[in-house]
């Protein structure tokens, strides 16, 4: 299965310049961006291509309603990002009524605009399928793999050609555990995220890598999904030098 490196659009586009062509050579599939307020990652995604060649390029996700179809379209073409290489990943945001329809016109603008792979982020069932069906696939997150594994064939139920990408947070060295847990304890925070623990029995806890799990869990993650997107958590979000480790150790459990 594929494997891909995910990092947070914070850390601007100069950070992921430097680190992008190691992931390209290491060989990994992608490299999505996290968009957040106040930073964006199709721009960070801009700064990639240019030092990159055959990389994948994807979000993860835009959130619709602050970024609707029409102004991702127009963002992509100012920016000229290659399609080619390009995975739109979009999600409902903070909508906590119409997202399905949200989300579902902004397939649709972007079916209109941008001729990019585009993927749902999506917890419930309605929005699994309608990325599945209405985009190209979807993107799950902060499952364990046997639920993962579970999620991404329904996906391929509903659309035989849906792909099943997988956001995994990982910690891979012991001083970057304290931040991993507390990205952790926020998405546990976060109604909808908690309301999707408590629906499925699952732990925060069970759903993240941590150095002493990694070996076991990679490879599980990777039999879960079409695409495992290994979100990096490093101590330090600016550390170049502890972004390479983390890119070396990756490849080291995914890839060989």
């Amino acid at each position: 299965m594929a494997c891909s490196i995910g990092i947070a659009a914070a850390v601007g586009p100069a950070f992921a310049r430097e680190i992008a062509p190691a992931v390209e050579q290491a060989g990994f599939t992608a490299l999505w961006v996290n968009d957040i307020p106040g930073h964006d990652a199709l721009e960070v995604l801009a700064a990639v291509a240019e030092v990159t060649e055959t990389l994948g390029l994807a979000t993860g996700v835009l959130p619709v309603d602050r970024r609707p179809g029409e102004q991702i379209v127009a963002r992509v073409r100012a920016l000229d990002l290659p399609v080619d290489r390009l995975t739109l990943g979009i999600g409902s945001g903070g909508l906590r009524r119409g997202g399905l329809d949200a989300v579902r016109t902004a397939i649709t603008r972007l079916r209109e605009g941008a001729d990019a792979r585009i993927v749902v982020g999506a917890l419930g069932p309605r929005m699994r399928r309608l990325g599945a069906t209405a985009g190209d696939g979807v993107l799950l997150s902060w499952l364990d793999p046997e639920i993962a594994a579970a999620q991404a064939m329904e996906a391929h139920h509903a659309d035989e050609g849906a792909h099943a990408a997988l956001y995994v947070r990982a910690a891979l060295e012991l001083d970057a555990v304290p931040r991993l847990e507390a990205e952790r304890d926020a998405y546990a925070g976060y109604p909808a995220y908690a309301a999707n623990f408590a629906r499925l029995g699952l732990s925060p806890a069970d759903t993240v890598i941590t150095p002493e799990t990694a070996a076991a869990r990679v490879p599980a993650y990777l039999d879960a999904a079409d695409e495992v997107v290994l979100r990096m958590i490093i101590a330090d979000p600016a550390d170049s030098d502890a972004a390479a480790r983390f890119i070396d150790r990756a490849a080291e459990l995914a890839l060989s």
